[in-house]
């Protein structure tokens, strides 16, 4: 035990003494939390609309208020004929029209029924929708509380409820699928280097002919950077909470626990990576690139996995991070307990135990 302990120490030593890799350790996952938390994000805000009224009566004022007021639009620009606003189109000023016919009250008064048309750039088709629902939202708004004024005959009435995210932010989604990607990729890529390191700058001999057994060895690799990513997720989810307002709603224990046995699966698949490669720069080749698109793509926080093919479908089993998306979304956004994520949980387990043991057996104790 006593020899482990010394090998641990020395793997700090090795750590806390070359500032690039604690560069890499500290610094890239507050980078990557802070840009994509905020740039990765599926909500239209401030965007630049244009009006024509043609009827311009005090309804119609309500209406364009209400839409002023609105965080998704800005810079609202009032037009006075088609030609104006075609115009606008082309020189890129604004990306959805808001037209009212003429006599827009008195029809809405008297006939029950008054057009608006809305007017998008489709160049951008998610944003061309998304537009539209926000600003369809607003005139729905609108005609509610109008129904004390006006009493329109068959009317049907849809209530909408978002369960989870009321508020419809995108951080809600992307910050689970942020962590992931952040622990996955900075810890798969920093142990991936630790043993295959040894063998390229000559230090594997002295490990080598200790008498320190290979599953110490890979164990005493594994126990710096699990430490200190400890650090990484206390840092990541302080930021998702008091940077990008996304509250833990679930128990913070279980998510904590979940975060460090997820750290524990990557840490032991990088370990995994190093055993069976011979140099750095396969391993972080490996690393960044066998790990990046598959987490990214087949985890399921920017593209839905049921809409991919089967194939796709059963090769994502196999990606750490789409479990660890599962748990992070049910724990922290839902609010629900360890019940519902015990397969997920089960899953992780039984990726890290296979990662370890094929580590050690593919730990070579002798030098080729």
């Amino acid at each position: 035990m006593k020899q482990f302990y010394f090998f641990v120490q020395k793997e700090f030593y090795h750590l806390l003494r070359d500032p690039r890799t604690m560069l890499i350790l500290f610094g890239m996952p507050l980078m990557l939390i802070l840009i994509f938390g905020f740039a990765l994000t599926n909500e239209v805000k401030n965007t630049r609309i244009a009006i024509l009224d043609n009827s311009k009566d005090p309804v119609t004022a309500e209406i364009i208020q209400q839409l002023e007021a609105s965080r998704y639009f800005d810079n609202v620009q009032n037009v006075n004929s088609n030609d104006e606003l075609e115009a606008a189109f082309r020189q890129g000023k604004i990306k959805m029209a808001v037209v009212f016919s003429s006599r827009f009250q008195y029809s809405l008064m008297h006939e029950n029924q008054a057009a608006i048309q809305l007017i998008a750039d489709a160049t951008d088709p998610n944003v061309a929708s998304t537009l539209t629902n926000y600003a369809t939202a607003i005139i729905i708004d609108y005609q509610k509380s109008m129904k004390g004024q006006i009493d329109l005959p068959y009317s049907i009435n849809t209530e909408l409820r978002m369960l989870y995210n009321p508020q419809l932010k995108g951080s809600y989604n992307f910050v689970p699928g942020v962590m992931a990607m952040v622990l996955m990729l900075v810890c798969a890529m920093m142990t991936s280097i630790s043993i295959v390191k040894e063998k390229e700058i000559g230090t594997m001999e002295i490990i080598l002919v200790s008498p320190i057994v290979p599953i110490r060895v890979v164990i005493a690799k594994m126990v710096p950077y699990f430490l200190l990513s400890s650090v990484n997720i206390a840092s990541v989810l302080l930021l998702s909470v008091f940077v990008l307002d996304v509250p833990i709603q679930g128990n913070l224990v279980l998510l904590v626990a979940e975060c460090l046995l997820f750290t524990i699966t990557v840490l032991a698949l990088g370990l995994l990576i190093s055993s069976v490669t011979d140099s750095q720069q396969i391993a972080m080749l490996l690393s960044l690139m066998g790990l990046f698109l598959p987490t990214v793509m087949l985890s399921g926080f920017m593209f839905p996995i049921e809409n991919m093919p089967v194939a796709l479908q059963v090769i994502s089993n196999i990606v750490p991070a789409k479990w660890f998306y599962i748990i992070v979304k049910t724990v922290m956004i839902k609010g629900l307990g360890f019940e519902f994520i015990w397969k997920e949980t089960l899953i992780l387990i039984g990726m890290t135990v296979f990662f370890m043991v094929v580590s050690i057996k593919k730990f070579k104790i002798r030098l080729e």
